[in-house]
């Protein structure tokens, strides 16, 4: 009820509110969820390690001082053919494109881990960057504290970018050997592609950026000429043009950090704060996300039922919470039936002796626990559906 009023409520607008959207978007798994949680400071959206576990476009809010960030989780950008193999919704092929359409600033995201996709962004990602390239574009690479060959990291930052960032070819110098734990000084040196043009109207990229920012980015700017944008809007480019890139040449900037560790997100962070643009706030300043709390629910046990349950079958059960109460003492007693399709199905959820609902059940519990700041009773049911 509480969340529900203040998502009702009228923001409490500050004298001179800003306000930026960001649409953070990438290939299925990529950390999106897990870089979220990281920013708001608290865990509300689901993280697996199994692709689809966003189910939704759902909306973190963090509010800071005059400014307020509206991040929107999408899920993974898929296409018609794993989306069906995954019993997905049609929702999960069109809830990025909407994202994108509200979005002042959208947020790559790519696995540096993943040896066989980190080199190129997908096709979907290139499609949906070409569709909207009005919109500022920030890369922001994954899991840099996984990747053993930091080296690769100049590699793959040139790839992803086709060697241009804002405006500026990147060259690869040589540099004392760097320290294998640091994430985002990287010896890439942006020099001047074309004559400096003027700013983009309306872009928040007009703004100086303070040293703390550009340090984060991992660009050392040889100049400032490059630093308001390019200046220039990247031309659409149709089906047939993508088929020949790799990535994308109108990024802005590049971050590198290690979401699940918390490694360097508070520069992006602060980065994205400053380029926030003059606006009324969307949210109550005490607003966390715009999910209900049964939703934030749903999506922490869905969580578990993918981290524990084998293949396809944690994406055919179906939830459903049949108690929601609030006890004296403050505590939440939740029920939820988890409908599964087959008797084996059922087994494999229960496991040996109930192990495995029991675990998902109390981990389920502690985190809803976390989410919630308060006492929280789960109970789960299985059952064969029909």
């Amino acid at each position: 009820e509480e969340q529900k009023r203040l998502l009702e409520q009228r923001p409490d607008q500050p004298p001179q509110p800003r306000v930026l959207r960001i649409a953070i978007i990438g290939a299925p798994n990529a950390g999106k969820s897990t870089l979220c949680n990281q920013l708001l400071g608290r865990k509300v959206f689901p993280v697996s390690k199994k692709v689809h576990t966003s189910r939704c476009k759902a909306r973190g809010v963090i509010t800071h001082e005059d400014t307020q960030l509206i991040i929107l989780d999408t899920p993974g950008l898929t296409n018609p053919l794993k989306a069906k193999r995954h019993n997905l919704d049609e929702a999960m092929l069109t809830d990025p494109w909407d994202s994108m359409k509200h979005a002042d600033l959208v947020l790559v995201l790519v696995d540096v881990s993943d040896h066989w996709t980190r080199n190129s962004l997908s096709k979907e990602v290139l499609r949906c960057l070409s569709q909207f390239p009005h919109i500022p574009s920030v890369l922001v690479l994954n899991k840099v504290d996984v990747l053993k060959k930091k080296f690769l990291l100049l590699e793959i930052a040139t790839d992803l970018t086709e060697g241009i960032v804002n405006g500026k070819k990147l060259e690869v110098k040589s540099s004392p050997k760097q320290d294998s734990r640091s994430s985002v000084k990287v010896p890439l040196h942006p020099t001047q592609a074309s004559p400096a043009e003027s700013k983009v109207p309306g872009s928040p990229f007009g703004q100086e950026r303070n040293q703390e920012a550009q340090e984060g980015s991992g660009l050392d700017r040889s100049s400032d000429a490059g630093a308001a944008g390019t200046g220039e809007r990247p031309q659409h480019r149709g089906v047939r043009g993508l088929k020949d890139m790799k990535g994308w040449p109108h990024f802005q900037e590049i971050f590198m950090l290690a979401a699940l560790r918390g490694e360097e997100v508070d520069t992006l962070k602060r980065y994205l704060l400053m380029q926030a643009k003059p606006g009324p706030w969307e949210f109550h300043s005490e607003v966390l996300t715009s999910q209900s709390p049964q939703e934030i629910c749903d999506n922490i046990i869905r969580e578990k039922l993918l981290e524990y349950l084998p293949l396809e079958v944690p994406y055919g059960v179906t939830q459903v919470t049949q108690v929601w109460e609030e006890g004296e003492c403050g505590e939440l007693l939740i029920v939820q039936s988890l409908l599964v399709p087959r008797e084996s199905h059922k087994r494999m959820l229960i496991g040996r002796g109930g192990k495995v609902i029991s675990r998902i059940a109390q981990e389920a519990g502690q985190d809803l626990m976390n989410a919630f700041l308060c006492e929280v009773r789960l109970k789960l049911k299985v059952e064969v559906k029909g």
